[in-house]
């Protein structure tokens, strides 16, 4: 029997155990060696062969993944591990680190229990560390840290035992410093930090396949003296059969991170907002793979021979080929034609697969990622909440009108595998808007087309996504419908930071109980009245309803509030959606007859007043920003910082770290369009950098006119602003 198919049987001996079920994801800051731990996992698994492990990146399983160096799709594998006597199943993500690909990291969350966060001893806790560890502890999922790359401590960097332990104690600190903060308000999790005594800190190199911990020195006996003799001495090889990475970090996983039996009774209340009493609320608690099927789709990926795969996490049942299952948010049910688990890039099929446990299914094809799949009709789970929103977009067209449908389909098949991509399909003029998080994933998305569904594209230059918001409250204006017998009296203003952030984190919705909205509005610092009425949620806008008993109104609102959201979609200065802004609907004036208060009265009159509101709160253009660091040596740190202030950025802050100089600042994305070509020639390539996104500002007074008229330009508006605009 193939080493694969003993594998494979062992997984599925285990499935049905969930007290020794591990689901974890790695995840880390770009190039931090995310990849290369994995590739040692599979290793010490006897997944892959030893020798190749950390060359072969078995989970960037993708060709553009191997080419571009970098992890662009989240990759499930099952291994199977034997930690003091017991066979521990496996279920490991590899998420990818770079900035562009973040909702892969977040939708992984939703699957797993633990996250292993892999820091870089030379870099330290970068950005992107950071945000990994926000997708975590937000989805109640707990960390353990590997702090990787320690060999160029030894022999790059050429540092004594006392440098090295403070600059390991530092990277711990500020791990443990994020997740205290990041956790203070939590009431369901204790003490998460993490810590060398306890073993949830492991130490090593990937790339030479050796780690250590401290259970593991008391195991082994090994000492840093005597791994930095080893490592010098470049007797690798040794020091990796010494102490094995892979067992190292393997026993740290079965050790310290929680099964489902623990985990999910902590983790349901988080992320499903549905009855707490009921028989499937306590069936997902309890892992009881005889209950109810309750599968949460948190990736969709296509096969060439199978069609779509959806991947997630089983809360409850167990899935099996021939199930009819609900799709949340569509009519019918769908049949499952296979069920399986992950072997890297391979999938394998298998007979069932219980709760607890991580799975692939065939059949789903409602399913989009973020899907509830479910045997009965129930309250689907909490949408999963990526932190960034996009902020690039470029148009594409299919080069010969024969490619047209094919594209459209393909499109549609890219939003549902990545919900951070928004498409737009203008089918008047062919052309199709895709929005994403950076130029990197536009980039990768349009070469996927282009080669894995061989149709050529023509794609336009990159166009930056705008925002509209108000600087100051309205007073307040009337909207008139073109029968002129419907009146709509509101006014305007902004809404402080942290109610849009509280709408932009999915913890004030209109999907909520009522109360718990409330509850969070009123934390965010909203007034206790007007917490009771608001009427609706779009994007970050809120509508309040200050009317008191008019009549008609209540089968006018539905209305009123596709008005509304037209509005906001389309704010008046250039057709950009409007953020950050509270509606108040003070009064409104009706006809009896239904018939003279239509969809064709009441949409404009409440477009026209939103807009109204809107130019007299002083609405003006906000561009997104984003935040860039750059590491870069001594001498080049001018031209660092002249890449940033030469393209309307401001520099932060400059301090030395190891023998670099890091340059940290914001600068508008609008800019940084071409920043690598050109921070690279700028530094003789030897400037490292990234880029975070870090939301809307302002764009200054002096550039808000000639930017809307390009805008309005390019969407085919009039030039001419409306008179009332005469503040800009």
């Amino acid at each position: 029997m193939g080493r694969r198919k003993k594998i494979v049987q062992e997984c599925e001996r285990l499935m049905d155990e969930p007290e020794n079920i591990r689901n974890i994801a790695i995840a880390a800051h770009v190039d931090h060696g995310k990849t290369t731990l994995s590739d040692n996992l599979l290793a010490g698994a006897g997944m892959i062969s030893d020798e190749t492990a950390g060359e072969q990146l078995a989970m960037d399983t993708e060709e553009d993944e191997q080419e571009r160096g970098i992890t662009i799709d989240a990759a499930n594998v099952s291994m199977t591990h034997e930690y003091e006597g017991t066979n521990h199943l496996i279920n490991l993500i590899d998420t990818p680190g770079h900035v562009d690909f973040g909702g892969d990291v977040t939708r992984a969350m939703r699957a797993v229990d633990g996250a292993l966060v892999v820091v870089d001893a030379v870099e330290g806790a970068m950005p992107q560390t950071e945000t990994v560890l926000r997708q975590a502890l937000r989805e109640g999922v707990k960390p353990t840290l590997f702090i990787n790359k320690v060999d160029r401590l030894i022999s790059e960097l050429q540092e004594g035992p006392e440098e090295m332990q403070k600059r390991l104690l530092a990277v711990i600190q500020d791990v443990n410093e994020l997740i205290r903060g990041m956790t203070e308000d939590m009431d369901d999790i204790d003490d998460w930090t993490v810590s060398v005594e306890d073993g949830t800190v492991g130490f090593g190199s990937a790339l030479y396949k050796w780690g250590v911990s401290m259970p593991s020195m008391q195991r082994t006996g090994m000492d840093f003296g005597e791994i930095m003799e080893l490592e010098r001495a470049d007797k690798r090889q040794e020091l990796h059969e010494r102490t094995p990475l892979s067992d190292v970090v393997l026993d740290m996983v079965c050790e310290h991170f929680p099964n489902p039996v623990d985990a999910q009774p902590r983790r349901i209340p988080r992320i499903w907002r549905g009855d707490d009493e009921s028989d499937l609320a306590e069936e997902m608690r309890l892992v009881d793979e005889n209950g109810d099927v309750v599968f949460m789709v948190t990736d969709i990926a296509m096969d060439p021979h199978a069609g779509e795969v959806a991947s997630g996490r089983v809360f409850s049942g167990s899935l099996e080929k021939g199930q009819e299952l609900y799709v949340s948010g569509t009519a019918g049910k769908n049949r499952v034609q296979s069920v399986g688990i992950y072997m890297g890039g391979e999938r394998e099929e298998v007979d069932h697969v219980p709760a607890g446990n991580i799975a692939a299914v065939t059949g789903l094809r409602d399913a989009i990622a973020g899907s509830t799949v479910s045997s009965v009709e129930m309250t689907p789970f909490e949408s999963i909440e990526h932190i960034s929103e996009p902020v690039i977009t470029k148009s594409v067209e299919a080069q010969t009108m024969d490619d047209l449908p094919k594209l459209i389909e393909t499109l549609r098949q890219v939003s549902k595998e990545d919900p951070t991509i928004q498409i737009t399909i203008n089918e008047d003029t062919g052309e199709h808007l895709i929005s994403g998080q950076g130029e990197l994933h536009l980039e990768v998305i349009t070469q996927r087309i282009e080669k894995n569904q061989g149709i050529p594209v023509n794609t336009g230059e990159p166009i930056v996504v705008y925002r509209e918001a108000i600087d100051r409250a309205s007073d307040e204006v009337e909207g008139i419908s073109p029968n002129r017998h419907n009146r709509f009296y509101i006014s305007a203003e902004p809404l402080s930071e942290e109610i849009v952030e509280t709408i932009r984190m999915g913890e004030a919705s209109m999907n909520m109980p009522e109360l718990e909205r409330r509850e969070s509005l009123q934390e965010a610092g909203m007034d206790k009245e007007d917490s009771q009425v608001v009427e609706h949620i779009h994007g970050t806008n809120i509508l309040l309803d200050q009317t008191k008993g008019i009549q008609h109104l209540n089968e006018t609102m539905e209305l009123f509030i596709e008005g509304l959201e037209e509005a906001l979609d389309n704010g008046p200065l250039a057709n950009e959606p409007v953020q950050g802004t509270l509606i108040r609907l003070h009064d409104a004036k009706l006809h009896e007859d239904t018939i003279h208060r239509g969809p064709a009265q009441v949409i404009p009159a409440t477009r026209e007043a939103v807009h109204k509101s809107l130019i007299d709160g002083q609405i003006k253009m906000m561009e997104p920003m984003q935040d860039v660091r750059i590491d870069v040596p001594n001498d080049h740190m001018g031209a660092a910082s002249g890449e940033i202030q030469g393209r309307r950025g401001r520099v932060d802050d400059m301090y030395q770290e190891g023998d670099l100089m890091v340059v940290e600042g914001i600068a508008p994305v609008d800019e940084m369009i071409g920043f690598a070509s050109d921070i690279r020639s700028a530094t003789e390539g030897r400037a490292s950098w990234n880029t975070e996104n870090a939301g809307f500002e302002f764009m200054s007074d002096s550039l808000q006119r000639e930017k809307i008229m390009e805008i309005r330009e390019r969407k085919g508006m009039k030039l001419e602003l409306p008179p009332s605009i005469d503040y800009i």
